[in-house]
């Protein structure tokens, strides 16, 4: 979605601004190469932008080993904006704003007493307060912001709806996307939560310079996000990733999708906590499962490594089939990783071919609990159109 002072901008003016938005600080030289436009194109544009208001340059080290002309690099401003990310989780909120050189300026999360699938109406009006309140941090208002990038546990279509009811039925009726919008005013681009994790990974984060990837959202239940060829890969229905409802016990319990032994019973943290709280029924969250875990407690430890064998089991197919370099883990079970890691392996070589769990790395990820709020903030931007 171009913002209204980039619509007012000639044609490549708009080019070298909507560059800078979606890439972040770039020398002259870099700008060239990404906008395809000529040297004194892109200077004629700068200046442009520079007289707006909207450019700021700074200079850099020395560009080699031995003197040579320092490195002009340059950003938009904080006059051309703020950027919000907001992730929607089943149990909290989490809004971060940058500006439009991809720093990040402020961010506030807050957990919540109520299921957001339960009440999606209450979580957009705590996401809406929370933008509010986190704008306010750095001076800045609903004015300021571009474009907004939602993050939701649950397949979102094309078009931005929910496209398996079955999955979160409080959101059935809700276009998430709109719904925010007409709380907040600037566009929303609302996302599948695990995509948006798997986007902030591979721009800033420990999927960097990878062209296939996948993110592992570990959390109350279990996602994926797929990088192929170096492009969010959503499907067809938006369902690309669901990596919770693959069977893995043809003959288990049913599934709120509707399938029976479906990994998300097995590894996801809403399972992994009932069956830990039948001998620590005071057990609060995820935290508290591995802690005990890491202290020794056995039943936890198993617990964990469980869960990791069934998520190499369910995990193998993907490898086979997209060949990816690297595996993240993210969301709160990823702090786990010392105690998923082996078993996960172990799962991964039952399951794929040698050759593909050879070529495969499995790594935390870099942000943890941000990673889709960050990966909200990367659409706002304009990353996920260029990635």
């Amino acid at each position: 979605m171009t913002v209204q002072w980039e619509a007012d901008l000639g044609g490549n003016v708009r080019r070298v601004a909507e560059t800078l938005r979606a890439f972040g600080p770039r020398t002259r030289a870099e700008l060239v190469t990404l906008t395809g436009l000529s040297r004194p194109t892109v200077a004629a544009a700068l200046t442009d932008l520079n007289d707006l208001g909207l450019v700021s340059e700074q200079h850099g080290a020395a560009s080699k080993p031995v003197g040579g002309r320092p490195a002009s690099v340059l950003r938009l401003t904080r006059r051309a904006g703020v950027a919000v990310g907001v992730d929607v989780g089943r149990r909290h909120v989490r809004v971060i704003v940058a500006d439009l050189s991809h720093a990040v300026l402020a961010e506030r999360a807050e957990r919540t007493d109520f299921d957001a699938d339960d009440r999606p109406g209450d979580s957009l009006e705590l996401a809406t307060r929370l933008t509010d309140a986190t704008l306010a941090d750095v001076d800045a208002t609903r004015t300021d912001v571009v474009a907004v990038g939602l993050g939701i546990p649950a397949p979102i279509t094309p078009d931005g709806r929910i496209s398996s009811p079955d999955l979160s039925p409080g959101w059935a009726a809700l276009h998430p996307g709109r719904a925010l919008q007409a709380r907040l005013g600037p566009p929303v681009h609302a996302e599948n939560d695990a995509n948006l994790g798997v986007l902030s990974e591979s721009i800033w984060g420990a999927g960097r310079g990878c062209a296939d990837l996948v993110y592992v959202k570990l959390g109350t239940g279990v996602g994926a996000g797929l990088m192929i060829d170096g492009k969010l890969h959503r499907g067809s229905a938006g369902t690309a990733g669901e990596v919770g409802h693959v069977t893995v016990d043809a003959r288990g319990a049913v599934c709120r999708c509707g399938n029976r032994g479906c990994l998300e019973l097995a590894a996801g943290g809403r399972a992994l906590l009932a069956h830990a709280r039948i001998a620590h029924p005071s057990l609060h969250d995820l935290a508290d499962l591995i802690e005990l875990a890491e202290q020794g407690d056995a039943g936890c430890r198993r617990l964990i490594t469980d869960a990791g064998t069934q998520l190499g089991f369910a995990l193998g197919g993907l490898v086979n089939l997209i060949n990816p370099q690297r595996i993240i883990l993210g969301g709160a079970l990823s702090a786990a990783e010392p105690l998923l890691r082996d078993p996960l392996l172990r799962g991964l070589a039952e399951t794929a071919m040698a050759v593909s769990v050879n070529a495969v790395e499995v790594v935390r990820g870099e942000f943890a609990d941000r990673a889709t709020a960050l990966g909200g903030v990367a659409v706002a931007l304009g990353v996920n159109a260029v990635a």
